[in-house]
This record gives C-alpha cells, sequence and structure tokens, in this order.
C-alpha cells in the first residue's frame, strides 16, 4: 500500500457524549480500539483508527463526547473534540434517532457549519426507530444544515455501514496513504491499556465513581523468558470513600476489574498479561489543572 496512488484523508466523528461515536469506530475498523459503555462521557482522548483498502486510507478521528459546561476536564475533552473539526477533511456528525437536539447539539452544529468541511449527517440507533418514523425525521433534520449526505445507522448492529463507507470512499480526497499498512491506530499500548481499564470501572460502577476516576500505567514491562507482559497500573480517585468502594470488600470489586481489563489486553497485545492495580487518591483532581496534565489531559 505504501506509494500507490489512491485517496486517503481524515474523518472526524464528533457528536454529544453518549450517542455512539466509539461504537461506530470499532465497527468500522473490525477491532476494537476504543472503548464503550452505555454511560456518557466514557472517551477521553483523540483516537486515530486507521482502516487501509486496496486504494484507500481512511483515518478515523474518534472524539469525546461534547458538553462543554461543568468541570476542567469536561472542557478539555469538548477542546478536543472541536480541534477535530479543523484536522479533518470530511465529518461525521452523530445523532441519535428519536432524541431532540439539546443546546449541546446546536452548538457543534454551528462550529461545524464555521469549519467549512463536507459533512455527514448520521442518525444512529435507527433500530430503536419505527420504521414509519424514518422519512420523516431524515426529511426534518435535512433542513437543520446542507449536509453532503444523510446516513440512518445502527452502529451496534452494523446496520448500513458498508453503505456509509462507500459514502466515505466518494468524498475523500486524493492522496498518497498516511500511516504504514497493518498499522490500525496511532494510541501506544500503554494508554489503550489504560484505557481497557477505565471501560471495566465504568461498566462496573455507579454514580460519580467512573466520572472520578483517571488511570495511568506505571510499568508495560516485557518478561520473555515467561512469555508474558507485566503491568502496573494506578487508578486515581478523588476521595477515600470512592477508593473503599473501587476496591471493595476483601479487594473483590478490584480483583473482578483487574481480571476483565486483563482478559481485553491480551486480545489488544497477543500474549498473558501479569496486571497489578492500585487504587490512590488525588483530592478534585477533575478541578485542578495542575493534575489535569499530570495524568494526561490537557497540554502539558
Amino acid at each position: 500500500m505504501p506509494g500507490k496512488a489512491g485517496k486517503s484523508g481524515f474523518v472526524g466523528i464528533v457528536g454529544r457524549p453518549n450517542v455512539g461515536k466509539s461504537t461506530l469506530l470499532n465497527q468500522l475498523l473490525g477491532q476494537k480500539i476504543s472503548i464503550v459503555s452505555a454511560k456518557p462521557q466514557t472517551t477521553r482522548f483523540r483516537i486515530l483508527g486507521i482502516k487501509t483498502l486496496p486504494h484507500a486510507q481512511i483515518v478515523f478521528i474518534d472524539t469525546p463526547g461534547v458538553h462543554p459546561s461543568g468541570s476542567r476536564l469536561n472542557q478539555e475533552l469538548s477542546r478536543v473534540a472541536f480541534a477535530a473539526l479543523q484536522d479533518s477533511d470530511l465529518l461525521l456528525w452523530m445523532i441519535e434517532a428519536g432524541c431532540e437536539l439539546d443546546e449541546d447539539d446546536r452548538s457543534l452544529l454551528q462550529k461545524i457549519k464555521k469549519a467549512g468541511r463536507p459533512t455527514f449527517l448520521l442518525i444512529n440507533k435507527i433500530d430503536l426507530l419505527p420504521k414509519r418514523m424514518l422519512l420523516p425525521l431524515i426529511s426534518r433534520l435535512a433542513l437543520l444544515g446542507s449536509f453532503a449526505e444523510i446516513v440512518p445507522i445502527s452502529a451496534l448492529r452494523g446496520e448500513n455501514l458498508d453503505r456509509l463507507e462507500e459514502l466515505i470512499l466518494k468524498y475523500l480526497p486524493q492522496g498518497l496513504p498516511l500511516y504504514p499498512e497493518g498499522q490500525i491506530t496511532d494510541q501506544p499500548e500503554r494508554l489503550l491499556t489504560a484505557e481497557f481499564i477505565r471501560e471495566k470501572i465504568f461498566q462496573r460502577t455507579h454514580q460519580e465513581i467512573p466520572y472520578a476516576v483517571a488511570v495511568v500505567v506505571e510499568e508495560f514491562r516485557e518478561i520473555k523468558e515467561k512469555g508474558l507482559v507485566a503491568i502496573d497500573a494506578i487508578i486515581y480517585v478523588e476521595r477515600e470513600s470512592q477508593k473503599g468502594i473501587l476496591i471493595g470488600k476483601g479487594g473483590e470489586a478490584l480483583k473482578r476489574i483487574g481480571e476483565a481489563a486483563r482478559q481485553e489486553i491480551e486480545h489488544l497485545i497477543g500474549c498473558r498479561v501479569y496486571l497489578r492495580l492500585w487504587v490512590k487518591v488525588k483530592k478534585d483532581w477533575r478541578k485542578d489543572e495542575g493534575a489535569l496534565r499530570q495524568l494526561g489531559y490537557g497540554s502539558a
């Protein structure tokens, strides 16, 4: 693939929290690189997903959900999402079928229009919408702007994604591949490992716990003689009470999180993993710019 003429470009996936952006990315790639949960604002980083085809390379940009109000963390995540508008050759604005547009949706739409990029409106979760309501919905949403395409999909079920990919290729600019063939993301294994740990916390804890968590991989070391990778990671929370809940009685809750994360990480890196987790308190880190930088959010 490298050196061959064809099409290539960046495709930004944007939308409010929990609309299905990461699920769409994983489905389009046919491999999981972006974490998912039923809770909003699971994604915190800009994740590239690279799909190399015989005569094209699509570089998807998965972004955090846009919700600029609230904590400094929310503001930083929204900044990351807005930056993708300028970095993309084509934008996919995802909304959820059956949900009314809120203030964050409308604000994002205005920024999309200002970016001046070709934009697809993706109507996700159409499997939850009665079929008779789909065409009237499309007609109503078409009035919001001059979209290059309006594509109804179900990211979870994979419905209409082949058609979506065909349309993306139609709008991609001519160009050489941007990444080597076989590379599927630009994120290092350490970051993806931390993200898989955080995903399991999102899936297994409730209320404020998932949002108060940050994960940092302290050690990622290959032990060739044992045929495994040893990983040490620290889970940061904001209060002592959260630490107790996350660890659980006799350490059982943390053990279950670690076991589930270990299986995901082994699938990712293709070998056995020895995973050790610690939980530490970093008081109110989401409100502290210095702590945010230390934990990998924002510019250093």
